[in-house]
C-alpha cells in the first residue's frame, strides 16, 4: 500500500497525531510528558512552528500545528525521534515507541472558512472529557495539566503556544473575557455531553487526508501536480459546462419552491432571515437532493453564512421527519 502524501508548503496548518506503539502508553509519568513538551518547544523554536491547540493523553497525543515554512516533514523526525531515543534510553530498552508514521492532516486555516480550524481545536481541547479524565463530575476541563486548554484558562503558556487565532475563529478577543468565554464553552459541553462532538464533524475528521471545502482540497492536488512536475490542469471545457449547468438547475430549482416554503429569491431579502432559518435549510437539503451545487455554493446563494453550517443544518433535516416529509413532497413536485 502506498503511503499517504505529507503536504508540505508555507503557513500550513495540520491535525498532527501519533499514537504509542501497539496501543501501548507512551506518557507513562509526568516526566514523560514534561520531556516530549521540551521537545515540541526545541522544534518549534528550530523550526519557527506555531502550535494553536495541544493535548497529550496516556498512549497518544494532538497537535494544532502552522508551519510557516515547509518543513513539517524534518521537525517531525526530529522531535520524535529525539523523544523515542531518550524514551527508550530511560528504560534500557529498544524499538519503536510510536505505532508507524505519525497522521498529519491538512487543514483549511483561512480566516474565510474557519468552521474546519474550530473542529479540530475544540476535539483536541475535549479529549479529556471523552477519556473521562476530566469534565462534568471527573473535574474542570481546564484543569487537566496537559493540555493547551489549561493555558487558555490561566491565560499565558509557552512562546510557543499562540491562542489567538483559535479565539479568533470563534470571533472572541484576545483577553481575559474571551479566555474564559472559550473555556466555559468548552466546559459545558464536556459536562453536558461527554466532550463529544455532533455528527458532521465527526464526519469531516473521518475524511481521511484534509479538513477543508472542496477548493481546498483542489488546491492541495495542485501542489501534488506541482511536486511531481506535471503542469496544473486547468478545467476543460466540458467541466465549466456541468459546473454551469448544475448552478442553472439550483436556480430554477429555488426560483421553483422557495415560494412553497414561503422564503423569497433575493439575495438582500435572503439575508434579512436567520442564516438558521428552518425553510432555508429544507431548501439546502432539496438541492443536495436535486443539483451538483455544493455547500459553499449553497451557503452564498441562500446567505446561511458558513458551508459547515450548512452541513450540520442538512444533517438536521434528515433527522427531523416532519422537515424530512416536506423535503419528499417538494422532491416530488421538482420530478
Amino acid at each position: 500500500m502506498a503511503r499517504p502524501l505529507r503536504f508540505q508548503y508555507p503557513g500550513a496548518m495540520y491535525h498532527v497525531m501519533a499514537r504509542g506503539d501497539g496501543g501501548k502508553m507512551v506518557f507513562q509519568t509526568d516526566d514523560d510528558r514534561l520531556v516530549f513538551l521540551k521537545r515540541l518547544e526545541e522544534t518549534c523554536g528550530s523550526c519557527g512552528w506555531r502550535v494553536h491547540a495541544w493535548v497529550l493523553m496516556g498512549n497518544h497525543f494532538h497537535l494544532l500545528l502552522e508551519t510557516p515554512q515547509p518543513n513539517l516533514v524534518a521537525g517531525m523526525k526530529w522531535l520524535l525521534g529525539v523523544f523515542s531515543q531518550g524514551w527508550n534510553r530511560a528504560r534500557g530498552r529498544q524499538g519503536h515507541v510510536f505505532q508507524g508514521r505519525y497522521k498529519s492532516v491538512p487543514v483549511n486555516g483561512s480566516d474565510a472558512d474557519r468552521y474546519y480550524f474550530r473542529i479540530v481545536a475544540d476535539y483536541i481541547h475535549l479529549n479529556p472529557a471523552r477519556a473521562g479524565l476530566a469534565g462534568g463530575r471527573s473535574g474542570k476541563l481546564a484543569g487537566y495539566r496537559w493540555s493547551s486548554l489549561s493555558c487558555y484558562a490561566k491565560g499565558k503558556g509557552p512562546q510557543w503556544l499562540e491562542m489567538e487565532r483559535v479565539l479568533k475563529s470563534f470571533d472572541l478577543a484576545e483577553s481575559g473575557r474571551g479566555r474564559r468565554a472559550y473555556v466555559d464553552w468548552l466546559e459545558v459541553r464536556a459536562a453536558n455531553d461527554g466532550g463529544n462532538i455532533d455528527q458532521t464533524a465527526q464526519d469531516a475528521l473521518r475524511r481521511g487526508w484534509y479538513l477543508g471545502e472542496d477548493t481546498f482540497r483542489d488546491r492541495l492536488l495542485d501542489l501534488v501536480d506541482k511536486a511531481k512536475g506535471v503542469k496544473v490542469r486547468k478545467r476543460s471545457k466540458s467541466e465549466c459546462v456541468r459546473k454551469d449547468h448544475g448552478e442553472k438547475d439550483a436556480e430554477r430549482l429555488i426560483l421553483e419552491r422557495a415560494t412553497d416554503l414561503g422564503l423569497p429569491t433575493g439575495a438582500a431579502e435572503l439575508a434579512r432571515l436567520r442564516k438558521g432559518d428552518k425553510r432555508k435549510a429544507m431548501l439546502a437539503a432539496l438541492l443536495r437532493r436535486r443539483t451538483t451545487v455544493g455547500f459553499e455554493w449553497i451557503a452564498t446563494r441562500l446567505q446561511m453564512g458558513h458551508p459547515g453550517s450548512v452541513s450540520r443544518l442538512v444533517c438536521g433535516v434528515k433527522r427531523d421527519r416532519k422537515l424530512e416529509k416536506r423535503v419528499n413532497e417538494l422532491e416530488k413536485l421538482s420530478q
